[in-house]
C-alpha cells in the first residue's frame, strides 16, 4: 500500500511540470485549455480485492493510472499530472495543504495552466477546498473531485467525476467563481459544501444554499453565485508562512466534560471552535472554560454540530461575547479561524472575517 505523504518530493515534479508547460505554451502546441491535475490519493485511487467488495485500500493507483481510465478527458484539455501524495484524506496534513497552495500559486502566477483539478479523498475534501478558497488568490478555476467507490469497483464513480471536474475547470464559466467541488454530476462552492452521507455516491451537499450548478454533456450550468469573499478578494497571504496557528474543535453534547478544554489550554492552542448543540449552545462547564481560555489569549468561536442553519449572535442561556461562525460548520470555522489568527487576535476583527468569508 502506497503511504507516500511527504510533499517534498513533489518539488521535482513541479519543476518538470513548469518546464513542460512553458514548452507547450511558448511553441503553441496546444489549442485546448491546459489543466494541471494534482493527485493526493483517496478512494478515487483506491483498489479492492473484488469489484463488489466494500472494503478497499485507498491511495493505491498513480495519477497516470487514474487519468488513463478516462481517455475522453484528453479531448477537452491538455493535461499534466503531478502526484502530490497518495494518502487517504483522513491523513491529510498541514504541510500538504501548504504545498498544494504553493504549487497552484506557482502555476497560475507563471501563467502555465488555465485551471487545476485536485483528486482527493472525500473525508476531508471540503476542508482542503475551503482552505484553498481562502488562500489561492487567482481567478483561474480550481476544482476538487474524488469518488465514493474505489477504482476497482463495479460502476466506479471516479472516472466520470474526473471528466466533469476537468470539463468544469476548462470552462470559461468557471473563471472567477472560486474553488469548487465536482461530484455526482453536481458542483458546489467550497464555502458551503459538506459530505453528508458516509457511503452513497450522492454524498455531497450544500445544506444552506444548495449546489452552484450541474454538469451535463461536459458543460456547466450555474444555478447561483458564491457571493462570499474568496480567492482574488481574499486578504489571507501565505507567502513566508510555513506553519499555521494551532486550532482545534471541541464537541458539545449532554453533560460534556470540560477536561479536553483545559488540556488544550495547557498545550498552548491558539484557537478553539465549539461544535455546539443546537444554535451553538454549550453547558456551564464549557462556559467557564471558555472564559478561562479567553483570559489566556485563546480565541474561541461558536459553531454548531447541526448541518444547516448556522449560528448568529443570539445566545440562548449565556450573553455570549465570543465570535460566531454564521454559516460555517465547525471544520470550516476552524480553517477560517486558523487563517484569521495569522493576522490578528482581536475578536472583533475575527468576527468580521466570519461575516464576510
Amino acid at each position: 500500500m502506497n503511504k507516500n505523504h511527504n510533499p517534498k518530493p513533489m518539488l521535482k515534479y513541479l519543476m518538470a511540470t513548469l518546464i513542460l508547460f512553458a514548452s507547450l505554451l511558448s511553441f503553441g502546441q496546444t489549442q485546448k485549455p491546459v489543466i494541471a491535475i494534482l493527485a493526493t490519493g483517496g478512494t478515487i485511487a483506491g483498489s479492492a480485492q473484488s469489484s463488489v467488495q466494500a472494503s478497499y485500500n485507498p491511495g493505491i493507483l498513480s495519477v497516470e493510472q487514474i487519468i488513463s481510465s478516462v481517455p475522453a478527458v484528453n479531448e477537452i484539455a491538455t493535461l499534466e499530472a503531478i502526484q502530490v501524495c497518495n494518502i487517504s484524506s483522513q491523513n491529510m496534513e498541514e504541510q500538504i495543504w501548504l504545498q498544494l497552495w504553493k504549487t497552484i500559486d506557482s502555476l497560475f502566477a507563471n501563467k502555465l495552466c488555465d485551471g487545476v483539478v485536485i483528486t482527493h479523498g472525500t473525508d476531508t475534501m471540503e476542508e482542503t477546498a475551503y482552505f484553498l478558497n481562502l488562500t489561492v488568490r487567482h481567478p483561474n478555476p480550481v476544482v476538487l473531485t474524488g469518488s465514493m467507490r474505489p477504482a476497482s469497483a463495479l460502476s466506479a464513480d471516479g472516472p466520470f467525476n474526473l471528466y466533469n471536474a476537468v470539463a468544469l475547470a476548462s470552462s470559461k464559466e468557471a473563471y472567477g467563481k472560486g474553488v469548487m467541488v465536482a461530484m455526482n454530476d453536481l458542483f458546489f462552492c467550497a464555502n458551503d459544501v459538506t459530505k453528508s452521507h458516509t457511503t452513497n455516491t450522492a454524498a455531497f451537499t450544500c445544506p444552506n444554499y444548495g449546489p452552484l450548478g450541474q454538469m451535463r454533456d461536459g458543460k456547466p450550468s450555474f444555478f447561483r453565485e458564491n457571493l462570499f469573499i474568496h480567492t482574488t478578494r481574499s486578504q489571507f497571504e501565505l507567502k513566508g508562512v510555513d506553519k499555521l496557528p494551532g486550532t482545534e474543535i471541541l464537541y458539545a453534547y449532554a453533560f460534556a466534560s470540560d477536561l479536553p478544554f483545559y488540556s488544550l489550554i495547557e498545550q498552548g492552542t491558539k484557537g478553539i471552535v465549539i461544535a455546539g448543540a443546537g444554535h451553538g449552545n454549550y453547558n456551564r462547564p464549557f462556559a467557564t472554560a471558555m472564559e478561562h481560555a479567553s483570559k489566556k489569549g485563546i480565541v474561541v468561536v461558536r459553531s454548531t454540530r447541526i448541518p444547516s442553519g448556522g449560528v448568529d449572535k443570539a445566545a440562548e442561556e449565556y450573553n455570549s461575547i465570543f465570535p460566531v461562525s454564521y454559516n460555517k460548520n465547525p471544520q470550516k470555522a476552524r480553517i477560517l479561524l486558523m487563517l484569521a489568527l495569522t493576522q490578528t487576535k482581536d475578536t472583533k476583527k475575527i468576527q468580521e472575517f466570519f461575516e464576510k468569508y
